[in-house]
């Protein structure tokens, strides 16, 4: 149940011993501190999008004096970041001339500190910027081209500095992403995290379930009076409802069905994922089949699983 991820991104020959580092999983107690710059139109939006679904705290379009303050911030330990990615580009104007001396200054700070650089070809940003129809942020006269190559030479220096270098020409957003998993993500890189849920059909199917699966074809334990007060977490109930007929073929087979999507999920870098289980009230098949099917999935190591019965308590 995990899909394998893309490998088409370009890293400059001379950046890959670096890049492999970058890549490694990080210490959980260690403070991380990544700079995420490079070419307009290269990506960083969606680079610093997957940073945040990793739990790293993202600020964009930071001015470089900021950094110093930022990088104690995170070495003093006393918050809960420790893993900050700041964005800084050309937007700055003026002040992105103070870049270079900002980082021979966190080149002296404990904070483990990596300069990621995102470009693309000429031809693929000139595709991108006419698609958004947005101006290119270096404003000054000639055409979008020249606009790129002037932006290209003023940041070879920093390009230069750079601990990572990637590539993101022919890359769609999702391969981008699924590459930003794989160098910053650690154990996330190929992990869904997956809510299964239980309810009631006569309070409404859950508006955010991804699959819903109806449970109300094995008998209703509401029926059997020993039962009734019981609910599904109970071990009688669940007895009962995983020993009646169907109830292990439709458990097994599903069970597969959700590994199919589950990897076409990853493949499509849609990490969170929630399917619900359905019976009358909520109560007794729901609830039963809902922890069934999470024991099930918890098996699978690259699968984080919750589990939730929203209605269980209405009756």
């Amino acid at each position: 149940m995990k899909a394998s991820v893309s490998e088409t991104v370009q890293s400059d020959p001379v950046q890959t011993d670096s890049a492999t580092s970058a890549g490694a999983q990080p210490n959980a107690e260690r403070s991380e501190f990544l700079i995420l710059t490079g070419l307009s139109g290269a990506g960083r939006s969606t680079v610093a999008n997957a940073l945040e679904d990793m739990g790293w705290y993202v600020i964009d379009n930071l001015p470089p004096k900021m950094l110093v303050p930022l990088a104690h911030f995170v070495e003093d330990g006393e918050h809960d970041i420790r893993r900050l990615a700041v964005v800084i580009d050309v937007r700055g104007g003026t002040v992105f001339s103070d870049l270079d001396a900002q980082l021979d200054a966190l080149n002296g700070l404990a904070v483990p500190m990596r300069v990621v650089y995102l470009e693309a070809s000429d031809a693929e940003l000139v595709r991108r910027f006419e698609k958004v129809r947005r101006p290119h942020p270096l404003q000054s006269g000639g055409t979008l081209v020249e606009r790129i190559r002037a932006e290209r030479q003023l940041l070879a220096g920093l390009r230069g500095r750079a601990d990572t270098i990637i590539d993101t020409t022919g890359l769609n957003v999702h391969q981008l992403t699924n590459r930003a998993f794989d160098l910053f993500g650690g154990d996330q890189a190929d992990t869904v995290t997956v809510t299964i849920t239980s309810f009631g059909f006569k309070y409404g199917i859950p508006l955010d379930a991804d699959m819903v699966a109806d449970m109300r074809f094995l008998p209703n334990p509401f029926w059997v009076e020993e039962l009734r007060a019981h609910t599904g977490a109970d071990d009688d109930v669940r007895e009962y409802v995983l020993g009646q007929p169907g109830a292990q073929e439709f458990l097994s087979d599903y069970e597969r069905v959700l590994g199919t999507v589950i990897d076409g999920y990853l493949r499509e870098n849609k990490r969170h994922a929630m399917f619900a289980f359905g019976c009358t009230g909520g109560k007794h098949r729901s609830v039963a089949t809902a922890n069934e099917m999470a024991r099930r999935l918890r098996k699978h190591p690259d699968l984080i699983v919750e589990v939730t019965h929203r209605d269980l308590g209405k009756e």
